[in-house]
């Protein structure tokens, strides 16, 4: 793993298991009694899930920065409770190191500066330090979200002398990766909680059973699934929290976690959970759908059972699309664009030969020209802006539909200050900024022709909304946000306080997902946790690419390169073909497939949503 000073290169330390689990590819049964059992196993593809690396134990001369080289080294092995890397340390400093308290994420890993400490600090007859600096692009805390977080790293470690040889007598708790390291050795899971959006006038129903994904990341060949079950009963991330719930209830803990031949998941509690038989479904509903997550093929069901191994309840697979968090979004996968006669059209499948149709009523047809246009999930009404962005009126997609009055009107002298495109959230409000300088606003539009309630966005500042995508979950909104020459991608959770005749509703915690993107032109909702992106790296050209809502980018695929992209559209549901607005029309990108030009001279196009 390393080369030691003056010595012969210390090897590499890598075992294969014989009977390591990978998560559901049916290798081997699991037994029915103990402690919580290791399946390994990867959302993505690993080069060879049997292979474990274990780090290299000191060895007698080491110098302080050999030491210290050893022990980062050892953090990076597959052992759950890091024993090697404790060897690198002080008895006394090993038992108070707590490794699981978070990680910084380093881009070129860390660079050792040692410095000699006054001789007041020095112990045991000798004492340095070493300095660990380097560039930070995220942190991981102890609940394990992820953060993109750029900016300078340093940290101290203290070595003294214990027993002849040099050790680690202070250091600080969590651990320091490379962001090559971190790739290799970490994924990007997903847990699932309910989404409580707060007050509004489908308050009785809304966010009931609706799941929201909240993406944490664990190790990828130690105790995963395991560990994701109870990193699920532990409860939601800091920043997801305020607006979803769990049905486990507080300080929950798996004692098992079985996978049998079938594919078939029991979790045993070590606590009695306590409530009747629907809160246990939806408990299973948060399981099955975390565990399928992580998983390319089916889970059948998922079995409850309390600390003596009694039943409590089983979901099977059939009966969880009620708990499925794209029940939101909506079934169709139509896709809409304005045509150039600026009428609203629709493209449905994913084909070479389909070809777009107009759609009912007079968005489709007639005098009025549409400028952008959003489409309910349900696909009943639609949202359309004028074509010099200031009027919105919201009408029904039918024969015998009429336009209606305008809504909203923005008196904004410049069309590129008036209205962004409107966006549904999966409870039918309708959300819309009015870019005016001189009375910018964020406004939600119950049922998409109610009263505007005017959206708070504390941490603004003097930025601008220049677009946004609402989620199906109607707890999160991705904004694009201009401060001085820049654009950049943020992400917000969205708190409702008050009641349904008078609602509050804040965008709380605005956070960067892509820092890496000096300028960012357009995005759009493109999974539970993902979202598709067109932006710039500083000094570079325009790309398209994923990112996960955390900032990460695990879960992203290579996407083909295509330039002059000014608008794209996904759908929360990833089979959906990807849409994009070039200068010269839309084009199309399927699954599987290269991208496509459906429609010249034509723009703006959209998912429903």
């Amino acid at each position: 793993m390393r080369a030691k000073g003056g010595g012969p290169p210390r090897p590499a330390v890598a075992g294969v298991l014989l009977g390591v689990l990978v998560l559901l590819t049916g290798c081997a049964s699991m037994p029915s009694s103990g402690e919580v059992h290791e399946v390994g196993g990867e959302k993505h593809a690993d080069t060879d899930p049997q292979v474990r690396v274990f780090g290299v134990k000191p060895q007698g001369g080491e110098t302080p920065r050999e030491i210290v080289s050893g022990f980062l080294e050892a953090t990076t092995s597959d052992e759950a409770d890091y024993a090697t890397a404790k060897l690198y340390m002080t008895d006394e400093q090993a038992k108070r190191w707590k490794p699981q308290s978070g990680i910084t994420v380093l881009a070129d890993g860390a660079v050792q500066v040692q410095e000699p400490v006054p001789a007041a600090a020095a112990k045991d007859g000798g004492s340095t330090q070493i300095t660990l600096t380097g560039s930070k692009v995220a942190t991981v805390d102890a609940r394990h979200a992820y953060r993109a977080e750029n900016g300078t790293f340093s940290s101290g470690i203290r070595l003294t002398e214990e027993h002849g040889e040099w050790r680690i007598a202070g250091v600080a708790d969590g651990l320091v990766l490379s962001e090559a390291d971190f790739q290799r050795f970490y994924r990007s899971v997903d847990t699932f909680y309910f989404a409580a959006p707060g007050p509004g006038p489908k308050d009785a129903v809304a966010g009931r059973d609706d799941l929201v994904a909240d993406p944490i990341y664990l190790r990828k060949r130690v105790n995963v699934l395991s560990n994701a079950v109870n990193a699920l009963l532990a409860g939601p991330t800091d920043w997801l929290e305020p607006v979803v719930v769990s049905a486990f209830p507080a300080g929950i803990r798996a004692k098992e976690v079985e996978l049998d031949d079938s594919q078939r998941v029991t979790v045993k509690l070590k606590g009695a959970p306590g409530g009747d038989s629907e809160r246990c479904e939806r408990m299973a509903a948060q399981l099955i759908q975390t565990v399928q997550g992580m998983s390319s093929t089916p889970v059948p069901s998922v079995e409850i059972q309390g600390p003596s191994g009694r039943a409590l309840c089983t979901l099977h697979r059939e009966d969880a699309g009620a708990y499925a968090p794209d029940k939101l979004v909506g079934a169709s996968k139509e896709q809409y664009f304005v045509n150039a006669e600026h009428h609203l059209v629709s493209l449905s499948g994913s084909g070479t030969d389909t070809r777009p149709g107009a759609v009912a009523g007079p968005l489709g047809s007639g005098p009025f020209r549409v400028g952008s246009a959003a489409v309910r999930r349900d696909e009943h009404y639609a949202a359309a802006l004028s074509e010099d962005d200031a009027s919105l009126y919201v009408t029904e997609l039918s024969d015998d539909a009429q336009l209606g009055p305008v809504v909203l009107r923005s008196v904004a002298a410049d069309p590129k200050n008036r209205f962004t495109t409107p966006s549904w959230d999966g409870y039918g409000d309708l959300w819309i900024a009015d870019r005016d300088p001189d009375r910018p606003r964020l406004l939600m539009l119950p049922d998409g022709t109610g009263s505007p309630v005017r959206v708070d966005v504390p941490e603004l500042g003097d930025g601008r909304i220049e677009s946004l995508r609402v989620a199906a979950d109607g707890v999160r909104i991705a904004l694009l946000v201009r401060e001085g020459n820049h654009t950049t991608l943020r992400l917000g959770r969205i708190e409702r306080s008050g009641n349904a005749a008078e609602q509050k509703i804040t965008v709380a915690e605005l956070r960067s997902v892509a820092p890496q993107l000096e300028d960012v032109i357009a995005t759009s909702w493109a999974g539970f946790s993902r979202l598709v992106v067109v932006g710039r790296e500083e000094g570079g050209v325009p790309q398209i690419q994923y990112v996960d809502v955390d900032g990460s980018s695990a879960s992203s695929s290579s996407l083909p390169g295509i330039s002059g992209v000014v608008s794209v559209a996904a759908s929360e549901r990833q089979d959906a073909p990807l849409l994009a607005e070039l200068e010269g029309g839309v084009f199309r990108l399927p699954p599987d497939g290269n991208w496509r030009e459906v429609a010249p001279k034509a723009g703006s196009p959209v998912y429903p949503g």
